[in-house]
């Protein structure tokens, strides 16, 4: 019986196929639109994710200043030294390595090109901390390091601007000039990409000490990258940490802290919280019109019991049950929002592909939320396909032969 009120439901459609586009237009524009929201939102969150990921892996950024907000702001705020890492990586448990930093704007010339990028001044640990690789070359050694040797690494994208050019190139061993001094390139970091603070691979790395002697002047630095080890408490640690800053820059306990430590990963945490929360409310705005394409559905299968109501008399008259006409016309109005949500299916998929092309971000299909989407445009037959089914399924078989 049932395979027999699902044919019928089929050729109810096929009778009138304008209408029954027209009437599940609105499941179509819904399910696509909540696939759509959801796919694209999981894309920019993995996106988010990856780029903080790719900063460093259980990452503490410690730079000067008064506390974020307020007013507060770095000017007159004194700097670190490289002492604070040595303290820091000798004092503090669950520290995996610590990295002081400097950073200066300068022209690069090289291979008969120049380019204006950014010069960071560290110790090999500032590899360790920011997740690096080599794509070719080596690290500095530990004499490089204490002489501030003209020796540097640099990103793929100022290899690229100043060696990509010429045939077989890749500037390793070749001298560069950085501003007022030449280096030898001893290496090449493996690209990043673009992060949340632009082209990550538009650098140059030189040792701390070359950097405070060639370039700034100063034996300051800028900031500290602190790289947890897997498992450690992040609060004890930050709290550690807070405390023997705050002893060795001579803070007493009514002074507020000249610094600032930031947390990747409760950086992606919140975001990622941030974006999930607007994925869902940007899903539920779209779930409006599966509501609107429900409506539309009651008023066509409403339509349709008034047109077809003497033939539904006849079926009455010759035997048929209530229940049976219930289910032919509730089938029906299942078979209609089963297919508009098939259809949205097929245009969220596009859409969201081509949506993550235009985003840069990642796709992925997922099948829970198209499981759900379909589930939800068959349930709104149901829920909204039932009134007009029961009407169908009461009406008085003389009353309904008598209907012109």
């Amino acid at each position: 019986m049932l395979f027999s009120v699902f044919m019928l439901a089929l050729r109810s459609v096929q009778r009138n196929l304008l209408r029954s586009f027209l009437t599940i237009l609105g499941i179509v524009i819904g399910v696509s639109a909540v696939i759509t929201m959801v796919t694209l939102g999981n894309g920019a969150t993995q996106a988010i994710e990856t780029q903080i990921t790719s900063l460093g892996t259980n990452l503490l950024i410690v730079s000067p200043g008064q506390r974020i907000g307020g007013g507060g702001g770095g000017g007159g705020v004194p700097q670190f030294t490289e002492e604070d890492a040595l303290a820091i990586q000798a004092q503090i448990g669950g520290v995996a390595a610590v990295a002081p930093q400097g950073r200066a704007g300068v022209t690069v010339v090289g291979n008969g090109r120049n380019w204006v990028t950014s010069v960071t001044g560290s110790t090999n640990e500032w590899f360790v901390t920011g997740n690096w690789k080599l794509a070719a070359g080596r690290l500095f050694d530990p004499d490089e390091q204490r002489a501030g040797a003209a020796v540097c690494i640099v990103g793929e994208t100022v290899r690229r601007e100043i060696w990509g050019a010429t045939a077989g190139a890749t500037g390793l061993g070749a001298q560069l000039r950085v501003k007022q001094f030449s280096c030898s390139v001893i290496g090449i970091l493996a690209s990043k990409g673009q992060g949340g603070m632009g082209d990550q691979d538009d650098a140059v790395i030189v040792p701390l000490h070359t950097l405070q002697r060639r370039v700034t002047g100063t034996h300051k630095v800028g900031m500290l990258s602190v790289s947890m080890e897997d498992g450690s408490d992040s609060t004890r640690l930050k709290a550690s940490l807070r405390q023997l800053l705050r002893e060795r820059r001579k803070l007493t306990d009514s002074d507020d802290d000249n610094f600032n430590i930031f947390d990747t990963q409760q950086l992606a945490e919140t975001l990622s919280s941030t974006m999930g929360v607007l994925t869902a409310l940007l899903g539920a705005v779209a779930a409006v019109s599966l509501l609107v394409g429900g409506i539309g559905i009651m008023n066509i299968m409403l339509v349709s019991v008034t047109e077809r109501t003497r033939e539904i008399g006849l079926r009455l008259a010759v035997g048929a049950l209530e229940g049976e006409v219930l289910l032919q016309f509730l089938i029906e109005a299942v078979v209609l929002s089963a297919i508009g949500g098939l259809i949205g299916i097929v245009i969220a998929t596009g859409a969201s592909y081509g949506g993550s092309i235009l985003m840069a971000v990642p796709y992925g299909f997922d099948p829970t939320i198209n499981a759900v989407a379909m589930l939800f445009s068959a349930l709104i037959g149901v829920v909204f396909g039932y009134f007009p089914a029961r009407r169908a399924a009461r009406m008085d078989p003389i009353e309904a032969l008598r209907h012109e």
